[in-house]
């Protein structure tokens, strides 16, 4: 069955070729003789009750040099599409929100737009975590600078960052006696304006910050531990960190277990965990990377498994 497929995500002439999650999708989405419809955020919108898309068609290549094609621009109901990706990089800010609004119109008319536009809104990659206690670390989420400050003196050795970064940004470690502790409470919470959450310091940091990708409440039996600079609290790719892939261990795999069946049930069909040592830190559900680097070192086709799994039947009426 011939489906088609809109991709809303940042510029696609940007990315990063050797890296890039979405291309790997968009890849094995062609593979099965999906058509391809690119769309970035500013070409959603709503005409009367009909949600629409300002794009183009688009085919993909594995070429670094030359990867992709695009025909034509044109306009084409959202409904169009049997699915719709949306990848767009946060920030999640009230314009990512919008457009969720304008997919979820798409949704209601019968596309399936992955992951599920209302669990993209409820399900804060920081908070979402904390609906499953037993598998974080101790924390605190507060923009009372007292609070934080306890809970501080409590454990000594902190992890203080955003509810909505992403990369590895303003995440500030301030360990016991640290001197800058106000100054990097002032900042963060904005003078005790914005919510923050507050971690203990996981040391098995330096082994790694595992991303365990999940399809369909499923866990790739892979993983990708982001391993820090030396002198670095931060695994991220993205903050200099280096990458290994290797298998989930036993309690990797537990914390996926207790996270699947929710992930299933919100119809978020591709997530990244974030797991720090035995504890899950964070759950990314906006657009999860990470799929590249495992594919290539444990010969898994990820982005086919995805697609597979998807509950998709003919076009929408």
């Amino acid at each position: 069955m011939s489906l088609k497929l809109g991709v809303v995500m940042d510029p696609i002439g940007s990315i990063h070729y050797k890296k890039d999650t979405t291309l790997a999708l968009l890849w094995a989405a062609q593979d099965r003789g999906w058509s391809l419809f690119y769309i970035e955020p500013d070409g959603l919108y709503l005409d009367g009750k009909t949600p629409m898309a300002a794009g183009q068609g688009l085919t993909v290549h594995r070429d670094p040099e030359h990867w992709c094609d695009l025909a034509e621009a044109t306009s084409i109901p959202l409904a169009e599409c049997n699915v719709l990706l949306m990848r767009k990089d946060p920030p999640f800010d009230m314009e990512y929100i919008y457009a969720t609004y304008l997919l979820e119109r798409a949704e209601q008319q019968g596309a399936l737009v992955v992951n599920r536009c209302q669990s993209l809104r409820d399900c804060n990659e920081k908070l979402f975590a904390t609906e499953f206690p037993e598998c974080c670390p101790p924390l605190l989420v507060s923009r009372n600078m007292a609070n934080l400050r306890s809970f501080h003196a409590q454990y000594g050795d902190v992890i203080f960052k955003p509810l909505d970064g992403m990369g590895g940004s303003a995440i500030f470690r301030a360990r016991q006696d640290d001197p800058n502790v106000s100054v990097i409470l002032e900042t963060l919470t904005q003078s005790g304006n914005q919510t923050i959450m507050a971690q203990q310091y996981l040391p098995a940091i330096n082994d790694g910050d595992k991303r365990i990708l999940m399809i369909n409440g499923e866990a790739v039996p892979w993983c990708l531990a982001r391993v820090p600079l030396a002198g670095e609290s931060r695994g991220n790719l993205a903050a200099g960190g280096s990458g290994r892939v290797q298998p989930l261990s036993e309690r990797d795999q537990w914390i996926a277990a207790q996270i699947g069946p929710t992930l299933k049930a919100r119809g978020l069909y591709f997530v990244g965990l974030d797991i720090i040592g035995d504890y899950l830190t964070e759950i990314n559900v906006t657009s999860p990377t990470c799929l590249r680097e495992i594919e290539a070192e444990s010969g898994l086709d990820i982005a086919g498994q995805l697609l597979d799994s998807l509950p998709v039947g003919g076009p929408s009426s």
